[in-house]
């Protein structure tokens, strides 16, 4: 008989209340909600700039495992872009975040079916949505990953568009420039970095391969939104890579200068 636990899947994350950045993540995502219940005028607006908030906090705890920091700042920016131009559709968001917490590989474990289904229910929702740059970027995700590899999520970017982001003019616009400012950063951002953050549930560090491999997924994906449209379910994506790319543009001046 078999008594060997059965793997635990590569995309759990929960929230460890024991580190204080995990603690203002619940903190601000809360906050942001409340605030977006003043600003947008009702509950469905206010839970998407809250939403918003987490899933930039989220994200850049993905790519950028050593600063918890980053992470922190990404979540107001995130927020801000949300009031100003509205929540955009959560679904990108969480193809991202699942398809660069897979390629990133910071929990340690190797994907399971399961998360392959994930992946595919996730990038299929986008794509229906009409969030296609975010739905490739959770279905391409096993195929970055260097175990247990999977054609499978792919299936998932040819559902249909079944609904699109109407939204147009001012109201992309704070995601946009948001976009476009992280895409300009690309060169600081996607460049090679040592990472020294352990796995959550393995026995080693982040490999800063995998972090840096992420970094380009998560630009690519980026510039793929701008171009094709529905940015606005790209800002919390677009808040993270903005942040650790300023994060990493501000320690190279550092080193320079010293």
């Amino acid at each position: 008989m078999n008594t060997a636990p059965a793997p635990q899947p590569a995309l759990a994350r929960p929230l460890d209340f024991s580190f204080p950045s995990n603690r203002i993540a619940v903190a601000g995502a809360v906050g942001a909600t409340l605030l977006g219940r003043v600003v947008r005028g009702n509950w469905g607006q206010a839970l998407g700039v809250g939403g918003a908030a987490f899933s930039a906090w989220a994200i850049a705890r993905e790519l950028d495992p050593d600063s918890p920091q980053t992470a922190n700042t990404a979540l107001p920016v995130a927020a801000a872009a949300a009031l100003l131009g509205g929540p955009g559709n959560p679904l990108a968001a969480l193809a991202a975040l699942s398809g660069l917490r897979m390629i990133a590989g910071t929990t340690g474990q190797a994907a399971t079916p399961a998360d392959h289904l994930g992946l595919l229910v996730q990038s299929a929702l986008a794509s229906a949505t009409g969030n296609r740059s975010a739905a490739l970027l959770s279905a391409a995700a096993p195929l970055l990953t260097p175990e247990a590899r999977s054609w499978q999520p792919m299936l998932g970017v040819l559902m249909p568009r079944l609904w699109r982001d109407h939204a147009s003019g001012l109201s992309t616009a704070p995601a946009a420039l948001l976009g476009l400012g992280a895409v300009a950063l690309t060169p600081a951002f996607t460049a090679p970095e040592p990472v020294g953050s352990p796995c959550d549930r393995a026995p080693r560090t982040v490999r800063a391969g995998e972090v840096q491999r992420a970094r380009q997924a998560a630009v690519v994906s980026l510039a793929l939104g701008l171009v094709g449209g529905g940015v606005r379910g790209l800002g919390p994506l677009a808040a993270a890579v903005l942040t650790v790319g300023l994060r990493r543009v501000r320690a190279e001046a550092a080193r320079t200068e010293s």
